[in-house]
């Protein structure tokens, strides 16, 4: 028996819509992917800004890509590092690859930790050792903490906030300030006393508690867009699929055996539909013919990323830094990334990064801009960074699912026949990152491929 090939429409060329797209290629199925915007990413994705050109030329302006949102990827991401060797990318080259660390200023009255290059469990005994600005009695609170955690498989029997988590063994204030809160903000965009103990669990097992290299921290060099998405759209069209952009699919309706596509200027009909979208937009095409309640479930983070150009001499002794936060006193950066060390196009240019956002852009992005610029110039103790020659404000508003104790998620079956569900907000131990939105897509190209009729 073989696989009898089907027409398959892919809506959204998020990181989940390519990965779904690049998998149904390469099984030979006819691809057409979607993407209402004209920059390929989703939530992940390349941004040009318009600057004042700062040398006397032709153009008044110069166009600068950077992203909608400063990301790490982990060494644990194995299907989206699969993806990328898929379709032709060199993770060598493409990301820059560092020991797990969370190092802040010095001086700045944080903690300097880093693992050396020693197989797990020996390198986070060692940064443990190692690390500055940690007390004896924190060391012990990390230490027990790990290993706890590893005694119970990483698994709890009822969920309960990472706050309640940390209380429970007796976590520090200080290692859950300057270690615990960054990372789950980092890692879930949700507060701890918010966020799902169980998901920070997961995202710690497939890190911590694994090789070591899993928990190495991946830095992209180029933009998001550039770094996966524009070559698998690339793949999709040399397998013989097509890629539209600025086309925003806004009607499903059952055709036949299979399903019609409608939008402003498009008309047409496939086997087969993976919806690659956010949720609200998926619940939107599915709302007339299935039951969407889960889609109700979610609430949104925002995460805002504030781009500073200064001369390209500046530089930070590190690619990045862990900054302490503090909204009473407009200290609201998180973290902050050398982009001249990623790329060296980008050289001067500084990217810091605030996850869970919402009262940091409460007052506007004058403001916040003010409160982090006089943060770096504090914290670093160069007044220089007070005064940056241009600045960006990007907050992408719905960033994530506010990912919540036991939260009840969709899975990849629509409930119709023939209609899938691709992101990072579909069934998942993990929280709304690349790697889920890139196993959501494999899993719905996996079930369409299920599906497929056979014949002799």
């Amino acid at each position: 028996m073989s696989t009898v090939k089907q027409k398959v429409a892919v809506i959204g060329a998020g990181w989940a819509g390519c990965a779904a797209s690049v998998a149904l290629a390469s099984s030979q199925h006819q691809v057409t992917l979607f993407e209402a915007s004209r920059v390929l990413g989703g939530r992940a994705r390349r941004v040009i800004s318009h600057v004042a050109n700062p040398v006397f030329g032709d153009k008044a302006t110069i166009d600068i890509p950077h992203d909608n949102g400063q990301h790490i990827l982990l060494g644990a991401y194995k299907q989206t590092l699969q993806l990328m060797r898929k379709v032709g990318i060199d993770a060598k080259t493409a990301l820059l690859r560092l020991p797990l660390q969370m190092c802040y200023p010095e001086g700045s009255g944080g903690i300097t930790f880093v693992a050396p290059a020693l197989p797990a469990p020996f390198h986070l005994l060692a940064a443990l050792w190692r690390a500055d600005g940690l007390s004896r009695e924190d060391k012990i609170a990390l230490a027990r903490f790990n290993s706890a955690a590893r005694w119970m498989g990483w698994e709890l029997h009822d969920d309960c906030t990472v706050s309640t988590l940390l209380e429970r063994f007796d976590q520090t204030e200080r290692l859950t300030r300057l270690l615990w809160h960054p990372l789950c903000v980092a890692a879930l965009n949700t507060p701890p006393d918010r966020a799902s103990a169980q998901v920070f669990l997961a995202v710690l097992r497939d890190s911590l508690g694994a090789r070591r290299s899993a928990s190495d921290m991946l830095l992209p060099r180029c933009d998001l867009s550039s770094l996966l998405p524009d070559r698998a759209a690339d793949f999709v069209r040399q397998q013989g699929g097509t890629v539209h952009l600025g086309c925003n699919i806004r009607r499903l309706q059952a055709n036949g055996t299979g399903w019609r596509l409608s939008s402003a200027d498009y008309e047409g009909d496939f086997d087969a539909v993976v919806i690659a979208t956010p949720p609200d937009i998926a619940a939107n095409l599915l709302g007339p013919l299935t039951d969407t309640t889960l889609f109700k479930n979610f609430s949104y983070e925002p995460i805002t990323t504030c781009y500073l150009q200064y001369a390209p001499t500046t530089s930070l002794p590190r690619p990045f830094f862990a900054l302490i936060e503090d909204g009473a006193v407009g200290d609201w950066g998180q973290f902050v990334f050398d982009r001249g060390q990623l790329d060296a196009t980008q050289a001067g240019m500084l990217a810091v990064v605030i996850s869970s956002s919402g009262a940091a852009i409460a007052d506007g992005h004058a403001a916040l801009t003010a409160g982090i610029t006089a943060q770096l110039a504090k914290v670093f103790n160069q007044p220089e960074l007070a005064h940056p020659s241009w600045t960006k404000v990007i907050s992408e508003k719905r960033a994530t699912f506010a990912c919540t104790p036991a939260l009840v998620r969709p899975d990849n079956n629509s409930g119709l026949d023939g209609v899938w569900l691709a992101g990072d907000y579909t069934i998942s131990d993990y929280p709304a990152t690349l790697e889920s939105a890139v196993r959501s897509g494999n899993q719905a190209a996996a079930l369409v491929g299920l599906k497929s009729k056979t014949s002799p």
